[in-house]
């Protein structure tokens, strides 16, 4: 899907559906832009209160298009009008295409006439314009995204505008990609499957500088992966370490990504409640978000080094599972103590983590929907961040740049004691208290003097409850904006 930018009379462009921007200002909703719109229009608009309509963020309503060449005029609510951010223009444009599915062809005449604006809005309309539908046998054609996007804007044919529309669609080709895995059902999306998927991911980009390595059963017992055989051993669908690189010519930067791509989590004979099991299929959203975040670093041809480490496993029960009490050796030799089955994705990720510490990158990072002590933390929508100080500031930053809540975590030494073992290294669990940080700590321990963050997306990864802004139900793609966004601010400058 590609965004087109026009400078036209928003009441005659010809589109299935005009969206426009309310505001709340002085107590009432103030329809922006509204002077461009026919005067029957606008006399109808004058009552909008009357209308139940209030200008709240996710406020998004229909009325006939009375004079326009659209069919429709959807108002779509900004919150406060002097706290309009870009953020704010993402999220309003967003739930309007989310909520305009099936329809063919939108315009957008919000407020954006500099390159931010603009590619906020291009963004936010292109990411609520999304919907999953391989599943379904009938009604595929009502669950269909928007087809065309327009924006209107000042300066249609501006360079910078131009360069931040086209960065706004690979950008949003990569939070899709991430979906589509996150939603994919784990008998379709296994370990060999995902492998495959990335391979898919690789040549359909047509990148310059990609280039892919997987790692078999055999290739991860022979290279000493231990965590990532421990953790697959209890399905008969073998794990898989997933190597994607992009390699610009010369780069003076080299970025290492890991992530965790549990394809589903049962728990293993630690098994979970059968109560929300089925979200388990979302176990993979860290790996999704790495393949992709590579992908579009080469499609934005990026002056920087970045290799993803996809750290795919199964974790069932079976009679070949481990157990608890059983002893892994992680690559590189470090031991743990495996006390429960269920906290297995540090298990893959120390063997990414060794992995790409091997290759002397000048950062790590890390993402995982790691522990659910994230939602007790930080609820659905905020993800954590921890690590070196200096990479967890660059993170937020990131987050803040690109529009996703990351929230800066400690990692308190005291809690290492809590990860003793009596027979290995370390233990997979410590102290309960503070579960999302010990699993934290217990990364660190296979990061070295590496500067390192680690990304916990438990909640917002996979979205539950109602759709939100440009956010659907099921797969978000979150991280893939701050991952992409750190990378361009790592990027030499001209």
């Amino acid at each position: 899907m590609t965004v087109s930018l026009t400078s036209h009379d928003p009441a005659r462009l010809a589109v299935d559906a005009l969206v426009v921007a309310v505001a709340q200002q002085d107590g009432a909703p103030a329809v922006l832009g509204l002077e461009r719109l026919p005067k029957d229009l606008r006399a109808q608009l004058a009552s909008a209160a009357a209308l139940g309509i209030t200008g709240a963020p996710d406020e998004v309503r229909r009325l006939p298009g009375t004079g326009l060449t659209a069919t429709v005029l959807v108002l779509t609510g900004v919150g406060p009008a002097d706290k309009i951010t870009p953020e704010t223009l993402r999220r309003a444009a967003g739930a309007a295409t989310r909520e305009l599915a099936g329809t063919a062809s939108v315009g957008l005449a919000l407020p954006a006439d500099d390159a931010e604006s603009v590619a906020a809005v291009a963004e936010g309309a292109l990411f609520g314009a999304y919907s999953y539908t391989r599943y379904r046998a009938s009604e595929a054609a009502k669950h269909a995204p928007v087809g065309t996007i327009q924006v209107v804007t000042a300066h249609p044919r501006d360079r910078a505008t131009l360069a931040a529309v086209a960065r706004a669609e690979v950008v949003a080709a990569a939070v899709h990609g991430t979906r589509d895995l996150v939603n994919a059902a784990p008998n379709d999306l296994y370990p060999a499957a995902f492998a495959e998927a990335a391979k898919a991911a690789v040549k359909e980009s047509g990148a310059k500088g990609l280039k892919i390595t997987v790692l078999d059963d055999k290739a991860l017992a022979a290279g000493g992966y231990g965590g990532l055989i421990g953790v697959g051993q209890g399905s008969v669908r073998g794990p898989r370490l997933v190597k994607v690189s992009y390699s610009p010519s010369r780069p003076k930067v080299k970025v290492a990504l890991v992530g965790k791509g549990i394809t589903f989590d049962s728990g293993g004979i630690s098994i979970k409640p059968a109560a929300g099991m089925e979200a388990m299929k979302s176990d993979m959203a860290g790996a999704a978000a790495v393949l992709h975040t590579v992908v579009a670093a080469a499609r934005l041809e990026l002056p920087v080094a970045v290799t993803g480490w996809l750290c795919l496993a199964e974790n069932m029960p079976s009679g070949t599972a481990q157990r608890p009490s059983d002893v892994l050796t992680i690559r590189g030799g470090k031991t743990v103590e495996v006390l429960n089955t269920d906290a297995e994705g540090r298990l893959v990720m120390a063997d990414g983590l060794v992995a790409a510490i091997e290759e002397k990158p000048d950062v790590v990072l890390d993402i995982a929907t790691l522990t659910g002590a994230q939602l007790v933390a930080l609820g659905h929508r905020v993800s954590a961040v921890m690590g070196t100080d200096d990479v967890r500031g660059e993170v937020v930053a990131a987050a803040e740049v690109s529009g996703e809540q990351f929230w800066p975590m400690p990692l308190p030494a005291d809690l290492r004691a809590s990860l003793k073992s009596k027979v290995a290294d370390i233990a997979n669990i410590g102290d309960r208290f503070g579960g999302m940080l010990t699993a934290g700590i217990f990364l660190q321990e296979f990061v070295g003097q590496t500067p390192w963050a680690h990304l916990d997306i438990a909640g917002p990864a996979y979205n539950e409850r109602t759709a939100h802004g440009y956010t659907p139900v099921g797969g978000t793609g979150v991280g893939v904006r701050t991952l992409l966004a750190l990378l361009e601010g790592r990027a030499p400058k001209a």
